[in-house]
């Protein structure tokens, strides 16, 4: 889908779309053979245009929206990069690089130790996503078939502590792992729980029945699910200002999601529980101009007429694989993307003829896309609060997020002209630093959006606030 048709699909009007700017050339914004550099810099103005339109509603007054395609692709690697303001400290995202730069004592890794792809013993791979404690089950599988441990290593809830070392090495999982085919682990783990997938060519997922019914969902979907009458709501200095959300979401879309509609002037206050581990660069990162409160089982608002409700899935609300867990690494293996980004890498390398080794994109593109998309469907759907009245939900999954970014098409000289990210220090970073994170992609014309740390709000842990909205006047 165009980004008109993306516009058109959630009932926003066509003349909108003329005060939104993208500046550069998205092809060349990132190092790859898909086009991560438009999927970046469309889904960005999407959620930047939407929120001046809501505002437009409320004010009258109408406004540019500007997103540059490198900004929006250094944004989707990972925007928060912090300067401490006197040591750096060198953190290891996937193959880059990005330096942190709070005073908060944080995990040193953003992967964990065995988290990764493993070769099978039909000659392909599977990967498994082990950041959560859940690793524990998926070594529970190995260790009760080829694994020589008795319990699997026990494991700190909270992450804040650096992490020790394993007893189970990668060694030893691959070892473990030749001994599985792809497919036969991907569905024990399903069953039990885990987060697995095996690793498929285009055509082989093309042909899967999940692929089958999720073909032409869209890659966000508004609905509507009551009656209400048109919302009320005062002019405000920012799109989204008055406007309360709870973010019960975990890393890593949807806590971007809420990162952005906190830019956009709402009150956001992140949810979670002392029962679930927290994974300090990811929350930090997407905590941005949030406040958070961790407690328990809690009583959540109670809905109202004219609420907004958004959810995120991994694999969709149709299908045989709608229940099971997922993160953007599982979707972008299972569906094919490791392997066709692999292939063109090696022949971009001169190496043909050779077995694929399969390749992540340089950044979690199905993320946070899927991030944004979901604040282009929220801000859409508060417009249709205003404009028709009702209550609506937001449905985005990753795997049609992932399905959209494949329709872009290819970009086979992404590797040769694309540009690599830079590292942390270096100019283009610190143009685009604002306090110590980088600034947000999408400029409005009129209402500058509240970045991390304005009014004293950013939160660099879990339980940083008190469960309470910001008194506004």
């Amino acid at each position: 889908m165009s980004i008109a048709n993306l516009w058109q699909s959630v009932g926003l009007p066509d003349e909108a779309l003329k005060r939104l700017h993208l500046e550069g050339d998205p092809d060349r914004a990132v190092d790859s053979s898909f086009l991560l550099g438009t999927a970046a810099q469309v889904s960005v103005g999407l959620s930047g245009l939407s929120a001046a339109r809501l505002h437009g509603l409320r004010t009258g007054l109408e406004q540019d929206v500007t997103v540059d395609a490198r900004h929006a692709a250094l944004a989707f690697r990972m925007s928060f990069m912090y300067f401490m303001l006197q040591t750096r400290i060198l953190f290891d995202f996937v193959d880059t690089e990005a330096f942190y730069t709070t005073n908060v004592d944080v995990t040193r890794t953003l992967w964990d130790s065995i988290a990764g792809l493993y070769k099978t013993k039909d000659n392909s791979y599977v990967r498994i996503h082990t950041n959560f404690p859940q690793y524990e089950k998926t070594l529970s599988l190995l260790s009760s078939k080829y694994l020589n441990l008795s319990q699997p290593p026990s494991r700190y809830l909270e992450y804040s502590e650096h992490r020790r070392h394993q007893r189970c090495h990668p060694q030893e999982v691959q070892a473990a792992l030749s001994q599985w085919d792809s497919v036969e682990f991907e569905t024990e783990a399903a069953n039990r729980g885990m987060c697995a997938t095996a690793m498929r060519f285009f055509e082989q997922w093309d042909r899967h029945p999940h692929s089958k019914a999720l073909a032409g969902v869209p890659p966000v979907e508004i609905r509507k699910i009551g009656d209400a009458p048109k919302r009320v709501i005062s002019p405000g200095k920012r799109p989204l200002e008055g406007i309360k959300a709870l973010d019960l979401s975990r890393v890593l879309a949807g806590p971007a999601c809420g990162r952005a509609l906190a830019a956009h002037g709402a009150d956001v206050l992140l949810v979670t529980s002392p029962n679930l581990p927290s994974l300090p660069n990811f929350d930090i990162e997407t905590s941005l101009g949030k406040q958070d409160k961790g407690f328990g089982v809690q009583e959540l608002a109670k809905l109202r007429p004219g609420i907004v409700c958004a959810n995120l899935r991994a694999w969709g609300w149709n299908g045989p694989w709608e229940g099971r867990r997922g993160f953007d690494s599982l979707v972008q293996t299972a569906t094919g993307f490791n392997y066709a980004e692999g292939e063109a890498y090696q022949i971009f390398q001169g190496e043909q003829n050779i077995d694929v080794r399969p390749r992540p994109f340089p950044m979690q593109a199905i993320d946070f896309a899927a991030g944004y998309l979901l604040v282009f469907g929220i801000s859409a759907a508060l417009c249709k609060t205003i404009t028709e009245g009702g209550s609506w939900e937001v449905r985005v999954s990753l795997t049609a997020v992932g399905q959209w970014i494949r329709s872009l098409g290819r970009n086979l000289d992404g590797f040769s002209i694309g540009r690599p990210f830079p590292k942390a220090g270096e100019q283009e970073v610190e143009e685009l630093l604002w306090i110590r994170a980088l600034k947000h992609p999408a400029v409005l014309s009129l209402t500058p959006v509240r970045e991390g740390g304005e009014d004293g709000i950013a939160a660099l842990k879990l339980d940083a606030h008190d469960p309470v909205w910001i008194e506004t006047s």
